[in-house]
């Protein structure tokens, strides 16, 4: 049923999900209203939602741009899911910032295939990726992800390989420019964020314990399953699904390395995931086993979700 609706791209289907993430948001927001009631903090919140909706639009996009759909509109049923075991991200406008540059970022990183202009492209991932770095920094560990499609696609001209750097350049002058002009304390605040820590002790409940066990069992099995079905996929994407899962593993690393931990930082790897599990989702031949695994998601996504309000 579930896999008919959304077997292919409507407007019914995109209208639910839609609706749905409309209906989580202001749920969470409900739960965790505060006294602050300004009209600054509403334009926030509705910005923050607009980027949302941006944010699982630019996967959807990447996936079919590239052919690594068949027109279906299993991406964003896919990302509405494992955002939902995060809720609250709904309310972390740094990290869904940083994640939507990173995806503007990896738009561009996935569409090197094509011959067309391939340091206009360099260049604006590297840039995409360096802003994200101002709201996360440890995003900037995606400038790998870069280079690595350099590797693929772009290793012969020396030139490519300086793009990243010049990039680099022109944020940070601008940003300490900025920092200089403003509040001398952005940059602080930047170099307390881009130290390292290990520490794994910040669960607050068991519930997000649960949450980041299924999550990371849930990617471990789509990871494995594009690993092994990598060979029976078509050639010329094969790079394409290499970057979607280098994707996933940088914003492992990400929640590993990175102060302040807290579930949240696996906002980077939502949108990856999401891909890989339409890239299973559509190669699956056998209709109930595609059932079973979207009503399990979905059963985990929810309980994630409400038990974590």
């Amino acid at each position: 049923m579930i896999t008919s609706l959304f077997r292919k791209s409507t407007p019914l289907n995109y209208s639910v999900v839609i609706l749905a993430v409309v209906f989580f948001f202001f749920a969470y927001q409900i739960k965790h209203v505060t006294s602050d009631n300004s009209w600054f903090r509403l334009g926030l919140k509705l910005g923050l939602l607009g980027i949302i909706f941006a944010s699982l639009f630019i996967a959807n996009f990447i996936v079919k741009k590239n052919g690594l759909s068949k027109d279906s509109a299993y991406t964003v049923l896919f990302y509405l899911i494992f955002l939902l075991f995060f809720p609250s991200l709904f309310d972390d406008t740094a990290l869904v910032f940083s994640n939507f540059f990173i995806l503007l970022a990896l738009r561009r990183m996935v569409s090197l295939h094509s011959p067309k202009s391939p340091k206009e492209k360099i260049f604006d991932a590297s840039l995409w990726v360096f802003v994200a770095a101002l709201f996360h920094f440890w995003s900037i560990l995606f400038v790998v992800l870069i280079f690595i499609s350099i590797l693929f696609h772009g290793a012969r001209d020396y030139r490519n390989w300086f793009l990243p750097f010049i990039a680099f350049f022109g944020i940070a002058m601008v940003y300490v420019l900025c920092a200089l002009i403003f509040n001398k304390d952005w940059i602080t605040h930047l170099v307390d964020r881009s130290m390292i820590d290990l520490n794994f002790g910040y669960f607050t409940s068991n519930f997000q314990n649960l949450a980041l066990s299924v999550y990371a069992t849930i990617g471990l099995f789509f990871l494995g399953s594009l690993l092994l079905s990598l060979s029976h996929r078509p050639l010329i994407l094969h790079s394409s699904y290499k970057k979607i899962m280098s994707a996933f593993i940088i914003g492992i690393l990400i929640l590993l390395i990175s102060p302040f931990k807290s579930n949240d930082l696996l906002a980077f790897t939502i949108a990856p995931l999401a891909m890989m599990a339409t890239s299973h989702i559509e190669m699956s031949q056998v209709k109930w086993q595609k059932e079973v695994i979207l009503f399990a998601l979905i059963g985990f996504g929810l309980f994630a979700f409400f038990s974590q309000l």
